[in-house]
Parts: structure tokens; C-alpha cells; sequence
């Protein structure tokens, strides 16, 4: 930042002054002392020409006003008395120099304080005002499949009969040839790097921006397989957001912004972001300080209006409260609706049997790159379309039911065993739009399986964050959650390699072995609830177990 400008005034107060005592006067002293003024004025005046603070345009307009006021400024008429080797001029008072020096002193100075000059290993001013964060995962994962999985072509042969919970293992060539892997076990090196920017441009609004390592189509996970023939990885906008505090109890985020849910993953993945816009409301209570209820609405598009495709979007609205119970007992509490616009599938009718299809053709599929796995899809394709031949990379997938799912959110934390902290969270959630009747009326699906509610419950023994050499957690968790509780895109994307309809145990052990670094382990056993090839009478079921060992650093 450069240094603010002087005021013109002063520059101008000083110069006139400059120019009215530079004529030859009667005393050596005075000639002395204001030839010491006048370089010491002409340097002052330079150095700020070479700091930016004015400009030398600006400068020479300066020295020219002043030099044309003292010029035409009154003399005094001489003297009899005066000698005539001496001219009088006005004369500047000693109490007006000592005044417009100490007027610029303490202005150089102000200003001197604020940027900080020649203060041994200072940083500029405006780096107060950003933060810098980010962290770098390396991971070693290894997938086990179970061995009654079925195998990929059992799942393309299933899905034949047009319905599925697993698109991705029922998917197929134009030839009819399975691309699945349901049987072979995996091992893989991962990567994960982020770094993020805040700055806070005022007290009421600030704006941030990340970039993280994954994929552009995935979501929910910010990984980077390596083995790509050592090629460079993307480097991806992750966040992008505008925030604005305009009292304390208000905040207002818009852009691509961080979760703002009180939530566990079971509904929302940890490295999920949200695209719109998001408003919460803490009202501090009167009564009890330590008990603060919150409101947080939002608004997601998940598809623009862009006819003959219509918008989708996401609603969500939360209520709840943060309490302090005592000095060693937290409790957090959310209640949440959410619902999904226009996300349900059906039979697409703008299909023709001469032209093909239509403008809007697939507007009621659940694209590829949206989908995991564990809701239970249908064909949307159109009845003349499947007559012609469908092949399997032409199937177009929808959702059979509607989500209007309602989230229960409690976690609790403990610290009378301090340094130790117990943690304990559980979250329920169940979708208020499952509904069989109406699936089978707009879909024509008979739907005899399926789940419509989920929950999950957690204990953590440990210090709360990791950021020392010696800190450590464990963890437990147990997780159900049924086919179409909720969507499957945004829950996590670890457990039973992500989705729905799975249930099963996550253990986790994290050491730090220095500062902000720390090893992790974790052990995910998921197996599905209901058929994942949507025929329930074979009683077929995949399962996978997952080991992930964390290497992590944060700065």
C-alpha cells in the first residue's frame, strides 16, 4: 500500500512560506536558517514524489503555485533608514515555521505508525487482514470385496429388466459387455492438496477462495489417484464466496460456499460445497448467555431454468440451538427440512418414432456425473426408444422416488476428564416424500423394497484437534441408511465406496506426530441392506471393506 497523501494545503502552506523568505535578507542567521528550510522542504517534497505519495506532476504544479502567490504578495516599502545593499521582505514568523513543521511531522509520522516504516521485519499492513490456511493428505487405501458380490454382468443383466440401485457396476459397452468391478479388490496411493485464502475487507464483509486437487465431476471427494504416467494433477476452484456480517447475529454467504448445515456425513459429505446462497440467524438469549438459538435458510440451483428444461434446486431450512450446560458439557441441536425440486424421474414422452428424440429429451435423468449409487433408479427411457434396441451406454437412469428428507442432528462434548474429551453425535434422518403409490403412478414401478430413513451414531475419546506432537483420537461409529433416504449424490463418498443402502462400522485412530501432522487409520466394513440389483426374491447383497492409512499436514 502506498503511503497516503499530504494534504495539499499543507504542501501549499509550506511552500508560499518557502518562496516569501527566499529573498536575500539582512541577517546571515535568518538566511542560514531558511536555506536549511528550503532544502530540507525541496527533499521532503522529492521523497514523496519517489514513495508515490504524489506525483511529480503534481509536485511542479505545487512549486509553481506557491512561487506565483509569493510573488504576488505585497512588499514593504523601504525605509529611510534603509541601507542600499538591503532589501526587506515579509517576514515569517518563527512561531508559523515551528507550527507547519510540526504539522507535517506528525502527519509523516501517523502515517509512518500505520505502514509500519522502517520497523525491523515488518509486513505490510494489508496482510493483517488475510489468512492463509490449506492441507496436504497423502493416503494409502486398499478396497476387499466380499465374495458373494454379484459380478458385474449379473448386475447388467438385472438391470435389463429396467431397474437398478447400482448403475455404475450395471453398466455395459454398446456391445453388451460389462464394465463394472464388483469382485476385484483395489489398492490405490491418493492425493489431496487444498489451499485457501480469507481476507477481510471490512468488519462487515469478507470473501474467500480455495482450490483443492480431485475431479471436476466428483463432489465428493477431493482426491487425486496417482499412477497417471506422472502427469501434473488440476488444481480446482473448490470455494468462491462473499461474506457479509452486518451485525453479530446475522450472516449472509454467497457464492460456492462451505456446508452450512449443522449436519454429520450421513447426509452431506465432509468435502461437500454448496453453490447459492445461505443466511443464518443467531439470536442470543437473555436469559441464559450460554443458550443460542440459530436459523440457517439456503438456496442451491442444481440445474439453471433453461427451457425446455426446467430448474432444479435445492431448499433447506434449520432451526436449533448451541447450549453450554455447564463448563464441561456442550450440546448442539439442529432440526432440518430439505427438499429437492424437480429432481423425480419419469417416462420421457419427446421421443418420436421417425425423428428420435427431442430438445428436452433426457431432462428426467440422473446423470452420470451426479449419481453414486444406492437409490433406486428406473429407466426414463422412452418406450420406442427401448423397442428400437437399447444398448446399455444408452440408458438413461431416474430416481423413482421424490426427497423431502428431515434431518435430527445431536452432538454433545464432555470434558470432565480433561485433557481427555468425549465426543458423542448421532444424527436421523427420514424422506417425508417416499411414497409407493405415488411412484407407481407417475413411474408405473412397483417398488417392494426400499428404505426411507437412516441414522447413525458416533462416540470419539481423544483431544478434540489434532494440533500437537502426542495428540491422539479414537473413534466409533455405526451407520444405516436406506436406498432412498436421501440422495446419494452428496452423502459420503468413502463408506461402501459411497452412496445409499449400506449399513455397517467405522473405526477410526489418529497420533500426532508433530505439530498440525498426525497419522490416521481408518476401517469402513459396509455391506447393503436391500438388492442392490433391485430383486429382492435372489436375496443378493455387495459388501466392501475399506482401509485408509492418512499421512496429513495442515498449515
Amino acid at each position: 500500500m502506498r503511503p497516503k497523501k499530504l494534504t495539499a494545503a499543507l504542501l501549499s502552506k509550506l511552500l508560499v512560506a518557502l518562496c516569501l523568505s527566499s529573498a536575500t535578507l539582512a541577517r546571515a542567521d535568518e538566511r542560514e536558517s531558511l536555506e536549511s528550510l528550503r532544502q530540507t522542504t525541496l527533499a521532503l517534497i522529492e521523497a514523496l514524489v519517489q514513495s508515490g505519495a504524489i506525483t511529480r506532476e503534481r509536485a511542479d504544479a505545487l512549486l509553481k503555485q506557491a512561487q506565483e502567490r509569493a510573488a504576488a504578495a505585497p512588499a514593504k516599502e523601504p525605509t529611510p533608514a534603509t541601507q542600499d545593499n538591503v532589501v526587506r521582505v515579509p517576514y515569517v514568523p518563527q512561531v508559523v515555521r515551528d507550527q507547519i513543521r510540526n504539522e507535517v511531522k506528525e502527519e509523516v509520522l501517523a502515517r509512518a505508525r500505520v505502514e509500519r516504516w522502517g520497523v525491523p521485519n515488518a509486513t505490510a499492513e494489508w496482510t493483517d487482514r488475510l489468512r492463509i490456511d490449506g492441507d496436504v493428505r497423502f493416503r494409502h487405501q486398499a478396497d476387499r470385496f466380499g465374495d458373494e458380490n454379484p459380478s458385474p454382468e449379473s448386475f447388467l443383466a438385472a438391470s435389463l429388466g429396467g431397474q437398478t440401485r447400482a448403475p455404475d457396476f450395471a453398466a455395459g459397452t454398446s456391445g453388451g459387455l460389462a464394465t463394472g468391478n464388483t469382485q476385484g479388490d483395489r489398492e490405490r496411493l491418493r492425493l489431496r492438496a487444498r489451499l485457501g485464502v480469507v481476507a477481510k475487507v471490512s468488519d462487515m464483509v469478507s470473501a474467500g477462495v480455495r482450490l483443492t486437487t480431485g475431479s471436476a465431476t466428483d463432489r465428493v471427494s477431493t482426491n487425486q489417484t496417482l499412477g497417471q504416467n506422472l502427469n501434473k494433477y488440476s488444481f480446482l476452484l473448490d470455494r468462491a464466496y462473499i461474506r457479509l456480517d452486518p451485525t453479530e447475529w446475522l450472516s449472509i454467504n454467497a457464492g460456492r460456499i462451505a456446508n452450512p448445515w449443522f449436519s454429520t456425513d450421513l447426509v452431506w459429505s465432509d468435502n461437500l460445497n454448496f453453490d447459492g446462497l445461505a443466511t443464518t440467524l443467531k439470536l442470543p438469549s437473555r436469559t441464559w448467555r450460554t443458550f443460542e438459538p440459530f436459523v440457517t435458510a439456503g438456496f442451491f440451483p442444481l440445474r439453471e431454468d433453461a427451457p425446455p428444461r426446467s430448474r432444479r434446486a435445492l431448499i433447506g431450512a434449520q432451526v436449533g440451538f448451541q447450549w453450554e450446560a455447564s463448563e464441561t458439557t456442550r450440546i448442539k441441536l439442529g432440526l432440518a427440512q430439505y427438499t429437492y425440486q424437480n429432481l423425480e424421474g419419469r417416462v420421457d414422452p419427446d421421443y418420436d418414432a421417425v425423428f428420435g428424440a427431442g430438445r428436452s429429451y433426457g431432462q428426467y435423468e440422473y446423470e452420470a456425473s451426479l449419481r453414486q449409487r444406492g437409490n433406486s433408479l428406473f429407466l426414463t427411457n422412452n418406450p420406442l426408444e427401448i423397442q428400437s434396441g437399447l444398448t446399455p451406454d444408452k440408458a438413461r437412469w431416474g430416481l423413482t422416488s421424490r426427497f423431502h428428507p428431515m434431518t435430527l442432528t445431536v452432538a454433545v462434548e464432555l470434558s470432565q476428564f480433561s485433557p481427555l474429551v468425549v465426543m458423542l453425535s448421532g444424527e436421523v434422518v427420514k424422506n417425508t416424500a417416499f411414497d409407493r403409490a405415488e411412484i407407481l403412478a407417475r413411474t408405473g414401478v412397483t417398488l417392494v423394497d426400499g428404505r426411507d430413513r437412516g441414522y447413525q451414531m458416533r462416540v470419539a475419546v481423544g483431544a478434540q484437534e489434532l494440533r500437537n506432537r502426542g495428540d491422539w483420537q479414537l473413534s466409533l461409529a455405526y451407520r444405516y441408511l436406506g436406498s432412498d433416504a436421501v440422495l446419494d449424490a452428496f452423502t459420503d463418498g468413502d463408506f461402501g465406496l459411497g452412496g445409499t443402502n449400506t449399513r455397517g462400522y467405522v473405526f477410526g485412530a489418529s497420533y500426532g506426530i508433530d505439530r498440525n501432522t498426525n497419522l490416521g487409520l481408518r476401517l469402513l466394513s459396509a455391506r447393503t441392506i436391500d438388492s442392490p440389483t433391485v430383486q429382492p426374491t435372489l436375496k443378493d447383497r455387495f459388501s466392501v471393506d475399506s482401509l485408509q492409512v492418512d499421512l496429513n499436514v495442515r498449515f
